[in-house]
């Protein structure tokens, strides 16, 4: 019988032109390396397949070709990898329609923001060679990636080297931010660095405000789902460690009020709110699967109630906090007038779990510290 690999559509294309332009890229730079002679210090500029800020007029296909090229074999592989395991994910999750708008999305908009970036950098700096930068490389789909399963899979745990390494899934973001800056200042790895911060900052804007999932609540009336996730644990300044998020959301803040004001954005309604965080509810009963399908049914089987239990957990949380805030806020006689329950009667949402289940992560459950 012969091995058959099942890709979703989107995702084969995605592999497909991946290897393509990788491959076109390397032969056109090795062609331009015989006709010089010899090794240049610098790889040889390929306008037409990576982006160049000098030569975009020229080349304006290259924002979407340029997210496609990789530069080793290396890199070619580490953004297969992603795109093989994280572009199966997603698009099993959300439908190939969705999916392919997400890459789109992804794929051009950093590529259109990081040319004017490096024109007014290298008019600042007096220097030509900023304009010439070579850009090109998947970070800013790895970036997307994480801040996707942030927003599906926050509380799944991911292992690596047998156990010694363990990690949530809502911290990867953070860590791929701090990695590649770092990078960046101290590497030269500029390129990437701003591609990661541009790749979070589109996806997550995206994802948040304009992307439409299906309604697992049953509450949206049009039938096309719900746009966006106005959920308070998809919070900007939720995609990164509990200590930073105070000046985060501040900051994010002002920038959201600014935006309404200019009208650029629709603010959410205590309804958007509450039927995100309900949305974020209803995800974790329904058991997402675990991003790597590598053991057994069995234990895929309680990672998944193991996930429905501390996503329920945060969702109730947060549900909780709202009612008890909107309690306060009114004067005890007005509530009761309206029949909603008085701040003596609001009690902590509890949900018990079945015997056996407590060995897989009650709703009680509270995530580690980041």
């Amino acid at each position: 019988m012969s091995l058959r690999i099942n890709i979703p559509p989107a995702t084969r294309f995605c592999l497909v032109s991946l290897l393509t332009l990788s491959l076109l890229y390397n032969i056109a730079r090795w062609r331009q390396i015989d006709t010089t002679g010899g090794t240049p210090t610098t790889s040889p500029l390929v306008p037409y397949l990576t982006l160049v800020p000098s030569y975009f007029f020229y080349y304006p296909w290259t924002i979407v070709t340029a997210t496609f090229v990789e530069q080793n074999i290396f890199t070619v592989l580490l953004n297969a990898a992603t795109i093989f395991y994280g572009g199966k994910y997603l698009e099993r999750a959300w439908g190939s329609r969705e999916f392919s708008k997400f890459i789109a999305v992804i794929a051009v908009i950093p590529c259109i923001a990081i040319i004017p970036i490096y024109l007014i950098w290298g008019a600042l700096g007096g220097s030509s060679t900023r304009t010439l930068t070579q850009i090109c490389g998947g970070v800013s789909i790895q970036a997307s990636f994480l801040v996707a399963f942030k927003q599906l899979v926050p509380e799944h745990t991911v292992t690596v080297f047998k156990g010694l390494i363990k990690m949530r899934v809502k911290h990867f973001p953070a860590l791929f931010l701090l990695l590649n800056t770092l990078s960046g200042l101290l590497l030269g790895t500029d390129t990437a660095s701003v591609l990661s911060w541009l790749g979070i900052l589109t996806s997550w804007t995206y994802l948040r405000f304009y992307k439409r999932q299906p309604d697992l609540t049953g509450t949206s009336n049009t039938g096309t789902g719900i746009k966006g996730d106005a959920s308070e644990t998809f919070a900007f300044a939720c995609l990164f460690p509990d200590v930073m998020q105070p000046p985060i959301a501040f900051v994010a803040d002002q920038i959201y009020g600014l935006l309404v004001a200019t009208k650029i954005l629709t603010p959410f309604s205590e309804d958007d709110i509450a039927s995100g965080n309900e949305q974020v509810l209803a995800r974790g009963e329904a058991g997402l699967p675990t991003l790597l399908n590598s053991r057994g049914a069995g234990a895929r089987g309680a990672a998944k109630r193991e996930e429905a239990e501390r996503r329920r957990a945060i969702a109730l949380k947060a549900l909780d906090r709202r009612l008890q805030a909107s309690t306060i806020a009114r004067p005890q006689g007005q509530a009761a007038g309206l029949g909603e329950p008085s701040s003596s009667q609001v009690r902590p949402v509890e949900s018990t779990a079945a015997p056996g289940q407590s060995m897989l992560g009650e709703t009680s459950y509270n995530p580690d510290p980041a």
